[in-house]
């Protein structure tokens, strides 16, 4: 009798596919070598990745699928997930070649389909490719299979994507600390959809509120009271909300979908989306003005790297954030702390593979003329990435193989590429062959570096370092730095063409009404 029962059991068979790029309009193309630097697996070994102790793909897909194996029986299709550090936008022939992949091997027999996104893709020719792909998986599957889309917090939503899906689930944290309970809670939202306990209905709110990243931090700030403002309603209603997410946009994508969205996901109740999410928006936008942000001039960053009667502080080269775009490959605070004869600096991580493979063709303890960006061109991606060579003496190697310890890389095995420590006067540089921001205190550590010990340590990183420099800095000793380069939050210095407007912080005078 049991065995018949089990025979007649439906398992689940689930479709799990991604395409993750966030795109910085004015930084250079992605290409598909840019994928296969970081993510392009299928089939067994993408769910042999996902399930590893250490994967490297992104987190809330392995969570995804571990929390699927958890909470039952179920048949994973792992078709493709692709994915690119932050870069331009994505090249017309690598999205095209993507569909045609991982569209083509859906249709009406999956019981559910999972994507992994950022959701701030741009491609050559669409501004919402995210959208695209959603629908086209979509019309794949049928009006009646589950899809499931997890998304980063500075997606740039558009109604494409709510009227494709079923669920969305984006992070609530910045830095992104809850990559992982994302995944699970796709994951648990999918079992509660086939077990027939929802039929989602979602609603989303945009206002004409586009900030800079640098104003989207959720341990304090506006937009971390607006998520927890809105965690809590969704705990006053109850089971009747099954998700509530809001996304703070990236600016630099320069698309029409720029602009802080509110996805309201119900149980069965559109109304009652609707209402929340219109609800949340205004208190959203009563607070616009919070969105606004000032940096540490440049020369007055300089002055306190040479203050001596101060505690350790660390600075974020915000102009130069690998991880929304940037070249990592800005020299104009580095040149300036040599200058400067400023001491005690750890400086990390100068993105330079021909240096790196200079140090290590060098050999620790060699002495000799560092020429960082030897082989830089006159891209417009480029421009604010000057030569300059300087003294320098190997002090560390590394094959840059690591596991990140804390914050958003916490657990993910990374390739950073042959790595080196240069020791240049007071101040000692890490030099990747991969580029990456420096997000985790590995970085330093992978050279045996004590980070209490430095007296101003320095990131190319916008926001996540503070997740993982959180030990050692907080508060008052954190700075971000009026730096130039691709992501240089100070918006005015860049001619966007796409975002809506009127939006705030662009026009003051940008009106929004609460609409049902």
């Amino acid at each position: 009798m049991m065995q018949a029962e089990q025979m007649r059991k439906h398992i689940p068979k689930i479709a799990l596919l991604g395409l993750i790029l966030e795109s910085n309009r004015f930084a250079r193309p992605a290409s598909l070598d840019d994928f296969e630097c970081l993510t392009v697996k299928r089939g067994k070994t993408l769910i042999d990745d996902a399930r590893s102790a250490t994967p490297t793909i992104a987190i809330e897909f392995s969570a995804f699928v571990k929390a699927m194996d958890a909470t039952g029986d179920w048949q994973p299709v792992p078709i493709i997930l692709m994915a690119s550090r932050p870069l331009g936008v994505v090249r017309e022939a690598v999205f095209k070649s993507y569909c045609a992949e991982a569209i083509s091997q859906l249709d009406e027999s999956f019981d559910g389909v999972y994507l992994c996104h950022h959701g701030a893709m741009v491609a050559e020719h669409l501004h919402d490719p995210d959208g695209a792909i959603a629908e086209m998986a979509r019309s794949a599957v049928g009006p009646k299979t589950p899809i499931i889309m997890t998304l980063d917090l500075h997606a740039n939503i558009s109604d494409k994507m709510c009227h494709s899906v079923d669920l969305i689930c984006g992070y609530r944290t910045n830095p992104h600390v809850d990559q992982y309970d994302r995944g699970q809670e796709a994951a648990f939202g999918l079992r509660q959809i086939l077990n027939g306990l929802a039929r989602p209905k979602i609603a989303h709110v945009k206002l004409p509120l586009a900030p800079s990243s640098i104003t989207l931090l959720t341990s304090n700030g506006p937009l971390g009271r607006a998520i927890d403002f809105g965690q809590r309603r969704l705990a006053e209603f109850g089971s009747k909300i099954l998700n509530i997410s809001i996304f703070g946009n990236f600016i630099f994508s320069d698309v029409p979908e720029n602009g802080v969205s509110i996805v309201v996901t119900a149980r069965d109740d559109t109304a009652i989306a609707t209402s929340l999410a219109n609800e949340i928006a205004a208190l959203i936008w009563d607070t616009r003005d919070d969105y606004v942000k000032s940096l540490t001039p440049f020369e007055k960053a300089i002055e306190i790297a040479l203050d001596r009667g101060r505690k350790p502080v660390i600075f974020a080269d915000s102009g130069d954030n690998p991880g929304g775009g940037g070249s990592g490959r800005t020299t104009g605070l580095l040149s300036a702390l040599l200058a400067s004869d400023a001491t005690n600096v750890l400086y990390g991580s100068f993105f330079d593979p021909t240096l790196a493979q200079d140090a290590h063709a060098k050999g620790i303890g060699a002495t000799f003329t560092a020429i960082f960006n030897h082989d830089r061109n006159d891209t417009p991606w480029e421009q604010w990435d000057e030569r300059f060579g300087v003294e320098a003496k190997v002090i560390g190697l590394h094959d840059g193989e690591i596991v990140g310890r804390l914050g958003t890389m916490a657990g993910r095995k990374l390739s950073l590429g042959p790595c080196a420590l240069l020791e240049i006067a007071g101040v000692k540089v890490v030099v990747i062959s991969e580029r990456a921001q420096t997000a985790d205190p590995v970085f330093f550590e992978m050279f045996d570096q004590d980070i209490a010990a430095a007296y101003t340590v320095i990131v190319k990183s916008r926001g996540h370092f503070r997740a993982g420099f959180a030990p050692w800095f907080e508060g008052s000793n954190i700075y971000e730095i009026d730096t130039v380069g691709l992501t240089s939050p100070v918006l005015s210095r860049w001619n966007f063409k796409n975002v809506p407007q009127p939006s705030f912080p662009f026009q003051t005078k940008a009106e929004w009404k609460r609409y049902l």
